[in-house]
């Protein structure tokens, strides 16, 4: 995260507390990053309100740039500004929707996760990070490079995030339910499995001094999981990767980072390969 160099800050003026902002300058007080405010509305003026934020902020040592802007949803004007303000890391509030329209409707945030260039931070919680603990999920089943890769960045941005926080990393992967029917042994029993899955750990384990008693390698679906784990630590903050398994037609992203951000009881960050982070780049030149 210290290589940040712009951080987008999507400000929702009907929320009472703007609880991206608050993990925006924690970020940026450490990383020097410029602030950028962005308010989504086509209809009301709040210019005075964000050059009041823009304001204060600066007041507190943040270099700030604040903007209104609309582009046709949601989603997309915030992606537009990404791009236009080079912004590294892109911080929002999540608000859950209720079950029936999500039913009906994909919510804004799903698409801000699937088709946004860099990572984003959905903040939760009030709950403050330091002295908290961080959740790195990787999937150490798939060993191809593009899941190698991934696994890096995500514990790596654990990492610094418990840095930042002088918290804790922890790292959790689902591994599946033993099948006497596998004709390879090492997947007849839960043990070698859990066995195959910590051996697979040990070399982000050894980089960044993971101990095993942080390593949680535990049996289910992933989208269950992580939630409980997640609960049992009381973690700050869930870092999440995902990587498009049908190709890049479409830049779709795997659902789990979607279906546990509502389940999940901390901020969620979540990170994609730099495949597709360029595919989505090219995709929002060619708008």
């Amino acid at each position: 995260m210290q290589a940040i160099r712009c951080i987008l800050v999507v400000i929702d003026p009907k929320l009472s507390e703007n609880l991206a902002l608050k993990r925006a300058r924690l970020i940026s007080s450490v990383s020097q990053s410029r602030l950028h405010l962005l308010i989504c509305d086509a209809k009301q003026d709040h210019s005075s309100y964000l050059e009041r934020l823009r304001q204060e902020l600066e007041d507190q040592g943040h270099v700030v740039t604040a903007r209104q802007a609309w582009h046709e949803n949601l989603h997309q004007t915030i992606i537009s500004a990404q791009q236009a303000e080079g912004c590294g890391l892109v911080i929002k509030q999540h608000i859950a929707d209720n079950p029936l329209k999500r039913a009906l409707l994909t919510p804004d945030d799903w698409k801000l996760l699937r088709y946004c260039p860099c990572p984003v931070l959905m903040v939760k919680t009030e709950a403050p990070w330091t002295g908290g603990n961080i959740l790195a999920a990787v999937d150490v089943g798939n060993a191809d490079i593009e899941h190698r890769t991934l696994h890096s960045s995500i514990i790596n941005y654990g990492y610094q995030i418990a840095s930042l926080a002088e918290g804790t990393l922890h790292v959790i992967s689902a591994h599946p339910s033993a099948m006497l029917s596998s004709a390879d042994p090492a997947f007849q029993l839960k043990e070698t499995i859990e066995a195959r899955y910590r051996n697979a750990c040990r070399q982000f384990q050894t980089e960044f001094d993971i101990p095993d008693g942080h390593l949680h390698i535990e049996e289910g679906p992933a989208d269950a999981l992580i939630p409980r784990v997640c609960h049992q630590l009381q973690a700050a903050v869930t870092v999440i990767g995902t990587v498009a398994r049908t190709g890049l037609s479409g830049a779709l992203m795997g659902n789990t980072a979607e279906v546990v951000l509502d389940t999940l009881e901390s901020d969620v960050l979540v990170l994609k390969p730099e495949d597709i982070i360029d595919h989505l780049e090219e995709l929002v030149a060619q708008r």
